[in-house]
């Protein structure tokens, strides 16, 4: 079979049948013979093998050697079995500290070393070498920023004490810089270890001295937005916001924002503990917010009974130039909660919305019969501009994000009805397994996003393009994940 595998060439259904029967057979001592093979094919074909067997008892020392090969295929194989091997991260520490800390890697071997961080995260020896590559000298700016990902990453219910240290050191080095002149930036926002530190602070987000220079990053005005975004989105949900970052936060849901900063202001809105006073002013906002954001906006409102407040709301909504994005099923339970003048002005506005329903439909037909034939270049270029941002969140083909439906053959499996719908009323339906969610949280925050995973341990949501929270089980309540249109 080890031979067969060798013969099998590119033929990868003959390979598939001989490693399966070498897993089936499960005779590991005689399939180790093939990893002194000379044929790459033949090692490649014993590796799986014996990490799928039973009692295959595949070592650490059997992959390493080779995660350098020079056939790809085999070195591919070694990475993928090494990434789902958690438990060897404490035995393997000292090897990824030996060959990140020479001083003539190059960065391609860096980069295949960085994406097997997760594995040391799970091991105390493992933890200690992500700290390290965060904290000491001697280590490249990429595996900084590797490492500050990979802490970012883990999802831990209790992150080691020695991550808390290793994130102080790389968020307060910046944070303690003098302030540069007008027009320059003290990092690189976008690749920079600070972007990658404000990331992994959101694990630790209840812990008062990180809440603390998170405060003082995002205050820093010589900042780009998006990292003072950034930082700001890192604070736990029901954390008070000063007039400075709440004037912040407002600013940058202006329109003329682009998307990704409109997103991470509402959302960070909507997790904030704002008093009356800036609930009224964030209501003057949510009359001028786009449809992306005018929902996640809502979410601030959710623990007020202010009558003031609730009658400027429901104006605000009444005039909002994304008023027919609203959905009756969210906005109705958000009123109840309000006096009853509030109640009332709201029974008017959703009756609103009802008839809006009937027009859409009117609208979409009218459409329908006198839109001109579409133009393949045009749309093209609107999905790929960064003012749209459709990219952020859906692919064509290789290109784009995995927040919404991959977009490549959408044409083959929804009508062009369907299709307009989304495009003109982006809030009337949902794919299937793309419906938003909440996740609610002892501490009491709440999480709105894609429902990525939903595991016995964790469950996994995608808030935004850049953003994929990990709940451990332990955090949530009884009921972690509910369906937006319910709860």
């Amino acid at each position: 079979l080890l031979g067969l595998a060798d013969r099998a060439g590119e033929n990868d259904a003959l390979t598939h049948s001989a490693v399966f029967a070498l897993i089936e057979i499960a005779e590991p001592k005689r399939t180790r013979l093939g990893l002194a093979s000379a044929s790459p094919r033949t090692q490649r074909a014993a590796l799986i093998a014996l990490d799928q067997m039973d009692n295959g008892s595949l070592k650490p020392s059997d992959v390493i050697a080779f995660l350098n090969s020079s056939d790809e295929h085999l070195r591919s194989a070694a990475n993928w079995v090494l990434g789902h091997h958690l438990e060897w991260g404490g035995e393997l520490a000292g090897w990824f500290r030996e060959r990140l800390g020479a001083p003539n890697s190059d960065s391609a071997h860096r980069e295949q070393l960085h994406s097997q961080f997760r594995i040391l995260t799970r091991a105390e020896a493992g933890q200690q070498l992500l700290a390290d590559a965060v904290m000491q000298p001697g280590f490249q700016t990429d595996t900084r920023i590797a490492a500050l990902n990979a802490i970012a990453d883990t999802g831990l219910k209790q992150p080691p004490a020695i991550w808390k240290q290793a994130l102080l050191s790389a968020l307060e080095t910046t944070e303690s810089q003098p302030s540069s002149s007008a027009g320059t930036h003290p990092i690189d926002a976008e690749t920079g270890p600070l972007k990658a530190a404000v990331r992994a602070a959101r694990n630790f987000n209840g812990d008062a001295s990180i809440q603390s220079v998170l405060l003082a990053l995002a205050r820093k005005a010589e900042l780009p937005a998006e990292l003072r975004l950034d930082a700001l989105a890192g604070l736990p949900g029901g954390a008070a916001l000063g007039a400075a970052e709440f004037g912040f936060l407002r600013a940058n849901l202006d329109p003329a924002k682009p998307v990704m900063m409109r997103e991470s202001s509402a959302s960070a809105l909507a997790r904030a503990k704002l008093d009356s006073e800036q609930l009224l002013a964030l209501a003057d906002s949510v009359k001028a917010a786009g449809p992306l954001e005018v929902t996640k906006l809502l979410g601030a409102f959710e623990h007020s009974t202010s009558e003031t407040v609730g009658l400027r709301l429901v104006a605000a909504l009444d005039g909002s130039k994304s008023r027919s994005s609203l959905r009756v099923d969210l906005l109705k339970p958000l009123l109840e909660k309000f006096p009853a003048a509030v109640q009332e002005q709201g029974t008017a506005l959703l009756a609103k919305l009802n008839a809006n329903l009937e027009k859409q439909k009117a609208h979409l037909e009218e459409l329908l019969t006198s839109l001109p034939k579409g133009d393949i270049r045009r749309g093209q270029a609107i999905f790929n501009s960064p003012k749209t941002a459709c990219a952020a969140c859906h692919k064509i083909g290789y290109v784009g994000g995995n927040v919404g439906p991959d977009l490549t053959r959408i044409s083959e499996a929804r009508t062009e009805r369907d299709l307009l719908e989304s495009i003109v009323y982006p809030s009337a339906s949902f794919v299937r397994s793309y419906e938003p969610m909440i996740v609610a949280t002892k501490s009491g925050e709440e999480h709105s996003g894609v429902l990525r995973r939903d595991a016995a341990d964790e469950v996994l949501l995608a808030t935004g393009p850049n953003t994929c929270p990990s709940c451990h089980r332990d955090w949530t309540n009884s009921c972690p994940a509910r369906n937006c249109r319910t709860c």
